[in-house]
């Protein structure tokens, strides 16, 4: 037992090396965000609580097609999180660790709704620490009410002419029926 806590204390001691004791503790919270549904609002509210600086960065993917472009989807996320001071928006393209390098974040936050996330975010995980071992990854559940809801989901609804009022914000409802029309 003595030898797990003398090794902890080795971990932790590295963790701690090189950090300025009141350095700004900074998250990453990335994705494609298209649209930005409430599901990731109740994860970026609640790491606004943890963290005292909150990057909510949206993924450029040049092999995916988004409905709404870099721009619009950053204008959402800003609009929905207006009331968070401590949130900011920024897209990004490349390695997210290098990202979170730029950005001095401590840690990546990745959403997980269901035990089929799982595996995924946990290759993604692993691969982020191998390429640098100082940033965290964290998962965070949305709460139970949200675990159904994708991006993706709310985009067919919303094509198909269903009421997304219950799953996205007001002003993001709005620019969903403007893409239908």
């Amino acid at each position: 037992m003595g030898r797990f806590v003398e090794g902890g204390r080795k971990s932790l001691a590295r963790m701690g090396a090189g950090r300025d004791v009141g350095a700004v503790r900074t998250v990453i919270y990335p994705g494609s965000f298209d649209p930005i549904t409430n599901g990731h609002l109740d994860v970026i509210e609640r790491a606004a609580k943890l963290f005292d600086r909150v990057i909510v960065a949206v993924a450029v993917n040049s092999s995916k097609a988004p409905l709404f472009t870099k721009d619009q989807r950053q204008a959402q996320i800003t609009e929905a999180a207006a009331v968070l001071g401590n949130v900011e928006v920024s897209a990004f393209d490349g390695l997210l660790v290098d990202f979170a390098r730029d950005q001095k974040a401590q840690a990546i936050i990745r959403g997980l709704r269901a035990v089929s996330d799982f595996e995924f975010e946990f290759q993604l995980a692993l691969m982020n620490r191998k390429l640098e071992p100082d940033i965290e990854t964290i998962f965070m559940m949305p709460r139970e009410t949200y675990t159904f809801l994708s991006s993706k989901l709310v985009k067919e609804i919303a094509q198909l002419g269903g009421d997304v009022s219950a799953f996205v914000s007001p002003h993001v409802e709005r620019a969903l029926t403007e893409c239908r029309k």
